[in-house]
């Protein structure tokens, strides 16, 4: 029985892209903002609705480069219900972060908490757009303004969803979305950060490489964050047909909607019609009327070779760097507990058959398959 596992990586065709490594080949220009780099830079921002885009080899060093960008310092208000690279990127910078609970309905941080944990050391917010589910970005954008606050968006999972307004990667002083194997748009790795203006993208990008304007001139403590041709290529192809594997990720989630929403004690979150989403994830939320606990269900899907992801579990909170900080009490955080220790997120990507699909189901609903 073939293995399902929570995602797939979509991969390019091998005679698309063979053309593209030899002209790589032949050209010898390997990474250092090479033609495919600059093109596929230029695809993603015309793609997305946005000004400027600068790509690096992976979403936390993105992350980690758009906190210096932003002179970043002191606290930062985050979410504990995220990845851990969300936090890792704060203490990276020395910045110490300050965890809030997120919304029932959303999983998002929760913009009344936020405001709620600012103190004089407060500079920034770290929100994340969970499952690609937009954050309540008008609400945590007057907090910012109030309070003079930066504010920067984890949108590692938002990648093409937008909003009534166009992409939802504009909103925020940056936003950074992530090209792992694992998400909708994938380069194997990568990352890229969402710029403003001119001015910002200039200095990520000397930030990127080391700090280099020139070949003479360095004019900060830079990283080595460029992506590579190789992976600037992938990307190209990649993003010729993504409309079409979203449109494919859409089939499966709907089917999952309209197969599973009526079983008893398992929580679905709801789609807002206005919102143009990438379906990223399908995440359930197992409640006490379930024939199962989550855990039980999760090890009950291994037995049928459906490999399913407690997705965010453990909490950020819950890991030795960060537990001992004061906000990572699970008094201060009860919904981001009580959802880590329900959630789950099951199989869904573009190649996904129905008849494997039917597998899912059956097995989540207690059946045999």
């Amino acid at each position: 029985m073939e293995p399902l596992y929570v995602t797939r990586p979509q991969l390019p065709l091998l005679e698309d892209l063979r053309p593209m490594l030899e002209d790589i080949w032949s050209s010898r220009v390997l990474t250092n903002g090479g033609k495919y780099h600059q093109r596929f830079e230029a695809a993603l921002a015309t793609h997305l609705g946005v000004q400027h885009v600068s790509l690096f080899a992976n979403a936390t060093i993105a992350l980690v480069t758009a906190l210096q960008a932003l002179r970043i310092t002191g606290e930062v208000i985050t979410t504990p219900y995220s990845f851990v690279a969300t936090a890792h990127s704060l203490l990276w910078n020395g910045i110490r972060p300050i965890f809030v609970d997120i919304d029932e309905e959303s999983l998002n941080i929760d913009p009344a908490k936020i405001e709620a944990a600012i103190t004089p050391q407060t500079t920034a917010i770290l929100a994340v757009h969970c499952y690609g589910r937009p954050c309540n970005v008008e609400a945590i954008q007057k907090i910012a303004d109030t309070y003079g606050l930066k504010l920067i968006y984890d949108a590692a999972h938002a990648f093409g969803v937008q909003d009534s307004g166009g992409s939802l990667l504009r909103h925020g002083d940056l936003s950074i979305v992530s090209f792992h194997a694992t998400k909708v748009m994938n380069t194997f790795e990568g990352g890229a950060i969402i710029c403003p203006d001119r001015r910002s993208k200039e200095r990520i990008d000397h930030l990127k490489n080391f700090g280099f304007v020139d070949e003479v001139t360095v004019v900060a403590p830079g990283i080595n964050g460029k992506m590579n041709e190789l992976q600037s290529a992938i990307g190209v192809l990649q993003l010729a047909g993504i409309g079409d594997a979203i449109s494919a990720r859409q089939r499966v989630s709907l089917r999952y909607q309209e197969q599973l929403s009526a079983v008893a004690g398992l929580k679905l979150l709801e789609n807002d019609p206005a919102i143009e989403s990438n379906y990223a994830y399908f995440p359930v939320l197992v409640e006490r009327d379930f024939w199962c606990g989550r855990d039980e269900l999760y090890e009950h899907l291994k037995r049928f070779n459906i490999f399913a992801r407690r997705y965010f579990y453990p909490l950020i909170t819950a890991f030795p760097m960060y537990r001992g900080l004061p906000s990572s009490g699970s008094a201060n955080l009860p919904v981001a507990t009580r959802k880590a220790d329900q959630v789950l997120c099951l199989p869904l990507y573009p190649e996904l058959s129905i008849s494997d699909q039917d597998r899912v189901i059956a097995a989540v609903k207690g059946g045999r398959v």
